[in-house]
């Protein structure tokens, strides 16, 4: 079974090499590698094109304006064939094991939609101490996300590909991959939980998705402008969003 792994990059020259080591290194070897990147200023494509040279497993596509992390991604999702569809981000890594055992779980247990816990680092790969969705159990429901009642981190998620009609992300510059695991969910099927920490997500100075307005008012888009919820009920579960975020270990 092969499985398509799916990155947009931009800038990365300093780390996608780290990335690309973690992929080369996995147990489970059947991939593709379907990397998009977003008009990089610095050597990133370059560095990608050489890589892919060397290793055919490794696609390059290229934007032809900068246009964020969705048209990104689903560019690379346009060209997958894999049976199953994993994500991983640019500056992310993965354990050794991590592609064997999610693929273990989801077969042994027949499942669609799999993700697992992660540790977080530093710029240098050093580790900080903590563990998401470590303590997690069982699966969870479009009405569970909602209220955010797990992370589930972009890098750590893969889908049965012949499950889903639709895996594109939708067209925003920031949170688009958390409204597409709602799309997803809303199909009925539920998302499943391994609990192994098989991935590093690593924390950047001034990223985006560190910045706490930022990421609540894309949370609040998000429920109104994506999902179309009442505004009752985007208070609703936007309350228990706001509750993890701050009461969250």
């Amino acid at each position: 079974m092969l499985v398509s792994i799916i990155t947009a990059t931009f800038n990365s020259s300093h780390l996608i090499k780290k990335t690309y080591e973690c992929l080369n290194k996995q147990s489970y070897s059947n991939w593709e590698w379907l990397v998009t990147d977003d008009c990089s200023s610095d050597n990133t494509f370059e560095l990608i094109k050489n890589i892919s040279k060397v290793d055919h497993r490794v696609k390059v596509f290229s934007n032809l304006v900068n246009s964020g992390a969705a048209v990104s991604r689903n560019k690379s999702l346009a060209n997958a064939r894999g049976d199953f569809i994993a994500f991983i981000d640019s500056d992310d890594i993965w354990a050794p094991t991590k592609l064997e055992q999610q693929i273990d779980f989801m077969e042994s247990n027949h499942l669609d939609f799999t993700f697992t816990a992660y540790e977080l680092i530093d710029s240098q790969g050093y580790k900080l101490g903590v563990s998401v969705d470590a303590n997690q159990k069982g699966s969870f429901t479009y009405e569970d996300m909602l209220k955010k009642k797990a992370t589930l981190g972009c890098s750590t998620v893969m889908l049965r590909a012949s499950r889903f009609s639709d895996i594109s992300m939708p067209l925003l510059r920031t949170g688009q991959d958390y409204a597409t695991w709602l799309k997803l969910l809303k199909t009925g099927t539920n998302a499943y939980i391994f609990n192994k920490v098989l991935t590093q997500y690593r924390i950047l100075p001034n990223s985006i998705s560190r910045n706490k307005i930022r990421k609540s008012m894309r949370q609040w888009q998000i429920y109104r402008n994506i999902e179309k919820l009442s505004l009752i009920k985007s208070a609703y579960c936007f309350s228990f969003y706001a509750y993890r975020a701050v009461f969250r270990k």
